[in-house]
């Protein structure tokens, strides 16, 4: 174990000086990746996919088990993170263990699913939004709206850190309080359907068998369990890093794991009409997602847009601290020549201390991938798997080098001890086939460009970056 080292001669070993402001205690750092999981974002605006493919059952099961398997997803990439605390977080990870070549192209796959992520969560904002603005949901307003929305998060990041770890400590509570106040209103004011409605296994789409469609449907937990890293890449930013960002990592899965399903049965509970909810449009024909379909069915039209608006505030906080973590990323790799134009990328703003043109290279990108896209389950699917790639990666590195170079375990502070292998393993295992899964149809266009992204990664670094990058500046002492 290290001994005891102020943060900026921690991060000195490491090659790096304290550029970023050391601002964020132990709260701040886990708010910010439980702002970016957000379930009143991914569980609420996915929940119509969920329903669609395995009923009832889906929210009954389909929560509780992923959130076993993400858990332990979580605890391994706690222990890297206890072991190396900077901005890289994943980036550096797998350069250190695997060499910096896999080391960069996780840093690529988390930075292009964080960018994925985040247009699907802003566009499910702007959805959410309209109805309680009383606008209609057409494709040109929504794409108004998503923009604002976006805009308006790319220049509250550029403005400070200190106000976004402000803004996320407020996420917290308006999660928390935001999911026990919509869970109350459902219970105490909506009719409730029978428990056995629960163990409905409901297959709305025509597909099958139902096994398969179940697993399908994860997607809805799985596209809500990401983000989590955000903890690790505000490494630079948190106090005592060694200890509070491996907690902030695993303890914003648990806590979104009990609050999630508490929401997950008492809308499920509230359905009072299944077709309806899967079908529901405003008066002018437009669709209305089915979590708001829910809401007004269980509680009426205005109360069901107020509950619906609760959640797009919460998406808000959501793409607000998805920014601030996918630009660290960014904004490290340039640090170490591993982008186009790393000079310019990799500038910090010497007045706000951020890094803004990462920032805004995030923001303009995260446009194209919805654009790209053209819905939110396709942009989901392929950023909760090109997330997850760079998640598991590190760790099956660390699985195998457990064996080959266990010296790294003795960097972490926070560690797994003799559980550490068998918890790696169960995160392998179940990862490789979540992946598989999630991109299988109606999802296959975020497996083609999953494909195509790959091919472009390699050529990119073949043909430029391998000139100029030579992996993580402490990787060369």
């Amino acid at each position: 174990m290290l001994a005891k080292a102020s943060d900026q001669d921690d991060l000195n070993r490491f090659g790096y000086a304290q550029e970023l402001f050391r601002s964020m205690g132990g709260f701040s750092n886990f708010a910010i990746s439980f702002s970016i999981i957000s379930i009143l974002t991914g569980a609420v605006t996915l929940y119509g996919y969920g329903l669609e493919m395995g009923g009832p059952l889906e929210m009954t099961l389909g929560w509780p088990v992923a959130t076993f398997f993400v858990l332990a997803i979580a605890a391994s990439m706690a222990e890297l993170c206890s072991a190396y605390p900077t901005a890289g977080a994943m980036y550096h990870w797998a350069a250190d263990l695997g060499g910096p070549t896999c080391g960069w192209f996780v840093a690529c796959f988390n930075i292009f699913g964080m960018m994925a992520t985040l247009a699907g969560i802003d566009y499910s904002c702007a959805q959410f939004l309209l109805p309680f603005a009383g606008i209609p949901a057409s494709p040109l307003n929504l794409w108004a709206a998503f923009a604002v929305v976006m805009l308006g998060q790319g220049l509250i990041n550029q403005y400070g850190v200190r106000l976004v770890a402000i803004l996320n400590d407020v996420s917290v509570t308006i999660h928390i309080v935001g999911v026990f106040a919509i869970v109350a209103a459902l219970y105490f004011l909506a009719p409730q359907q029978p428990v056995s409605f629960l163990t409905q296994a409901v297959n709305s789409n025509g597909r099958s068998p139902y096994w398969w469609v179940f697993l399908l449907g994860l997607l809805q937990a799985h596209w809500t369990y990401t983000g989590f890293d955000a903890s690790a890449s505000m490494s630079e930013e948190t106090h005592d890093a060694r200890v509070r960002a491996p907690w902030g990592i695993l303890l914003s899965v648990a806590v979104s794991g009990v609050v999630g399903y508490l929401l997950l049965i008492g809308m499920t509970l509230s359905i009072q009409s299944l077709p309806g909810v899967l079908g529901s449009k405003d008066p002018q024909g437009n669709a209305i997602p089915p979590a708001i379909a829910v809401f007004q069915q269980a509680l009426g039209s205005r109360f069901g847009n107020a509950m619906g608006a609760l959640a797009a505030l919460a998406m808000w906080f959501c793409g607000l601290s998805c920014i601030t973590s996918s630009s660290r990323t960014l904004f490290s790799l340039a640090r170490d020549n591993g982008t186009p134009k790393p000079d310019w990328l990799r500038h910090v703003n010497s007045k706000h201390g951020t890094p803004a043109r990462s920032i805004w290279v995030i923001v303009i990108a995260s446009l194209a991938a919805m654009a790209w896209g053209g819905a939110v389950p396709i942009v989901t699917s392929f950023g909760t798997v090109a997330q997850y790639i760079a998640y598991i990666t590190p760790v099956i590195l660390a699985f195998a080098a457990r064996w080959t170079r266990p010296q790294w375990t003795s960097q972490a502070v926070w560690t797994l001890g003799k559980y550490g292998a068998l918890v790696n393993a169960i995160a392998i295992v179940y990862t490789v086939g979540i992946c598989f899964i999630l991109v299988m149809p109606p999802n296959d266009l975020a497996g083609k460009s999953l494909l195509g992204l790959v091919a472009a990664l390699t050529l990119l670094y073949l043909f430029h970056t391998r000139k100029a990058y030579k992996g993580p500046e402490w990787s060369k002492q």
